[in-house]
């Protein structure tokens, strides 16, 4: 780190290299935090989490019960202990509330004044943070099971919906009304995610284990189906030819720079695929155990020298090397099965979700200071010199430091 620090003084080297080092040393050491504290508020378990991209302080979670809470993760107190308090909530007594399970909430992209949510319920209700009222809502024949908005769309306000139906919805928020229809798969559609990097581009993922990627401008929506099998059919099975997964694909999300996207299925495997070729890259991450049967909120890292995802598993969450497939820890905490987590780049903090009605927060270990009684004794080693330490083996002439 020193070394890094003195070549950025100098001007030698990238100043973002510091920080993803910083940013990956932070992530490999992240563990559960004992100091801070969310309140509990959800009477159920906890489906889903996001935070705000704009400042990165303020978090949704939605809950099996309908509720839907926003927490201030902003250290107020400035102690070294503290409670992440909720700032407001649509709890049971709210006349806007969803009456089942919240299975997404989402921020509005670019500003913290309005954020969406989808339910059980058979909706996707559109927020007003300021004054917490619906200000639309949209109404579908089907159980919705999740829903996206696009983080970097500029010439559309396009929302993909997932539900019971095989048809993806696509709602315009400009307009209050549905945009239109997105057909190809052949069970219900668990999983949408908008792509980082090319606004018109969505992925989505579907109970009949096919991922499709689709580009909304165009007439026949589909640009390609992705086939775990790389198209060599004759290793496949009639059933499983041209299908991501064996089982339902219920996970999607995409590296931060949009290249690659990362699918889960009930066949408890995960895959990584080429997002402009549409090629399995054919990293191996092991079984990665996944018994949900609805969809399925896990997030990857950003700024980091080496990507990592974080994944529920079980009542654990997995940390794996996007790009080698590496299990790098288990992250230990909840009672029973994790549902969602979400990364919070800034501080390289993670929260997490459970059905234990509980959200934890993992965050990086601080360094430990080194004890007085080492200072000392490395101060009495100082005396020697350069040569001596060459003498004895210590050093290499080449490359002092």
């Amino acid at each position: 780190m020193l070394g890094l620090i003195s070549a950025r003084q100098a001007g030698l080297d990238d100043p973002l290299r510091l920080r993803r080092a910083e940013s990956t040393r932070r992530v490999l050491s992240l563990e559960l935090n004992k100091d801070r504290d969310v309140e509990r508020i959800h009477g159920s378990g906890i489906n889903t989490l996001d935070i705000e991209p704009v400042e990165g302080r303020y978090m949704l979670s939605g809950g099996s019960d309908g509720v839907i809470v926003l927490y201030d993760l902003e250290n107020l107190t400035r102690g070294a202990s503290y409670t992440c308090k909720a700032l407001c909530s649509v709890g049971r007594g709210h006349p806007d509330v969803h009456k089942f399970s919240v299975e997404t909430v989402q921020w509005y992209p670019h500003d913290t004044g309005m954020f969406t949510s989808s339910s059980f319920d058979k909706t996707l209700k559109i927020w007003d943070t300021n004054t917490l009222k619906s200000a639309d809502a949209f109404h579908f024949k089907g159980t919705v099971y999740s829903h996206h908005m696009s983080p970097v769309a500029t010439n559309h306000c396009l929302v993909a919906v997932g539900t019971k139906s095989p048809k993806v919805q696509l709602c315009d928020l400009k307009s209050g009304s549905f945009s239109h229809i997105l057909q190809g798969h052949r069970q219900e559609v668990l999983a949408v995610a908008w792509s980082p990097r090319h606004e018109y581009v969505l992925a989505t993922g579907s109970a009949d284990g096919r991922v499709k990627l689709w580009d909304v401008r165009r007439a026949s929506g589909c640009l390609t189906t992705l086939d775990q099998h790389n198209g060599e059919k004759s290793k496949a099975s009639s059933e499983a030819a041209n299908s991501a997964h064996t089982g339902r694909v219920n996970g999607l999300c995409y590296t931060n720079d949009g290249l690659h996207l990362l699918t889960t299925g009930t066949d408890d495997r995960m895959r990584l695929w080429n997002s402009f070729t549409g090629e399995n890259t054919l990293v191996n991450y092991g079984k990665v155990c996944n018994e949900s049967r609805k969809g399925l909120k896990f997030t990857i890292s950003c700024g980091c020298d080496l990507e990592f995802a974080f994944v529920p598993y079980g009542s654990t969450i997995a940390v794996y090397t996007v790009f080698t497939g590496e299990l790098i820890t288990m992250l230990r905490g909840h009672y029973t099965a994790v549902n969602c987590c979400v990364f919070q780049p800034s501080f390289q903090e993670l929260y997490s979700g459970s059905r234990d009605c509980n959200i934890l927060a993992w965050i990086p270990a601080l360094r430990e200071p080194i004890p007085d009684d080492v200072s000392e004794k490395q101060t009495k080693i100082l005396p020697f010199k350069i040569s001596e330490m060459f003498h004895f083996g210590w050093g290499n002439k080449d490359k002092i430091f």
